[in-house]
């Protein structure tokens, strides 16, 4: 017989970059935990996320937990929302424990070696070779599958989704604390997210979207043939003066604050496709869609 929730031990270390959902997802996790009777105890490390930066977030359960550090090697499970995350925490990773990595890429400015043509120093999406040094990756475009079921800042509720599959918890726990933790009015949204990564199954699921998610998401197709990229900001998720990190990071001034402290576009010819703007949100609220694909 089998071992109920209670008595399950785990260790989950789940990884990103800010504005990504980390801490949130490992709240959730944490609280599923708890519901399910298990002990718990978690720790987290954000310092610069708000602007991009690495997050990270341990999180140990089972019957009785002293410690909330998961050491080297000893993960049941890495949940990584940004792929270049996900490798810097293999070492973290549990010989044969399965690594749930989110296929799209945050290139921080430092590693954008040529912004105007496209070109950058980050490792580019390698599924195979990482499924055989691994052996169980569960890779997915969470990103994509949550603009696909209504938001994009749901993607850390798609790769829970798949972390659900691997965990003894039941599912009205995953409800319960989805509900509880999810911001005011997104809880629809966020259920469709985790429902979605619940339904992938893998391998076949790992190669149809690596292959889905072609070439580095912030290629400058349009610069090449002289069409600048289109700036599109959505109003409500953007806060503003408040916090103002694309204004400051646009390196061609194209985005300005107007008198009601609100984000706008100023210069949108002189946007040349870098998309140091979208990467940087915190909030998802800017998209930097090529001209050339969008006439198409």
């Amino acid at each position: 017989m089998s071992a109920g929730p209670s008595a399950a031990r785990g260790n989950i270390l789940l990884v990103g970059v800010g504005g990504q959902g980390v801490v949130l997802a490992s709240a959730i996790v944490a609280d599923v935990a708890l519901r399910s009777g298990a002990d718990v105890k978690q720790s987290e490390v954000h310092g610069m996320s708000q602007r991009g930066g690495m997050v990270s977030s341990h999180l140990r359960y089972g019957p009785a937990v002293a410690s909330p550090l998961i050491e080297a090697g000893q993960a049941d499970v890495v949940v990584a929302t940004e792929w270049n995350e996900g490798l810097r925490a293999l070492p973290y990773l549990r010989p044969g424990a399965p690594l749930v990595v989110n296929l799209h890429r945050v290139v921080p400015p430092g590693a954008c070696r040529d912004r105007l043509a496209g070109r950058f120093g980050y490792p580019p999406l390698a599924v195979d070779a990482l499924a055989r040094e691994v052996g169980d990756v569960r890779a997915c475009d969470a990103l994509a599958i949550a603009r696909r079921v209504g938001s994009p800042r749901a993607l850390n509720s798609v790769l829970l989704g798949v972390l659900a599959t691997l965990l003894p918890f039941p599912d009205a726990a995953w409800r319960a604390a989805l509900a509880a933790h999810v911001p005011r009015g997104s809880a629809p949204a966020n259920e469709r997210a985790f429902e979605a990564g619940r339904a992938l199954r893998w391998p076949e699921e790992t190669w149809a979207q690596a292959a889905a998610a072609g070439p580095a998401p912030n290629g400058n197709e349009g610069l090449a043939r002289g069409v600048p990229a289109r700036l599109a900001v959505t109003e409500a998720w953007c806060k503003g003066r408040a916090c103002g990190i694309c204004v400051r990071a646009c390196p061609e001034r194209c985005l300005a604050l107007d008198a009601r402290d609100r984000l706008v576009v100023v210069r949108p010819e002189a946007c040349t496709g870098c998309r140091l703007c979208e990467l940087l949100c915190p909030d998802f609220a800017i998209a930097v869609q090529d001209a050339c694909v969008e006439a198409r």
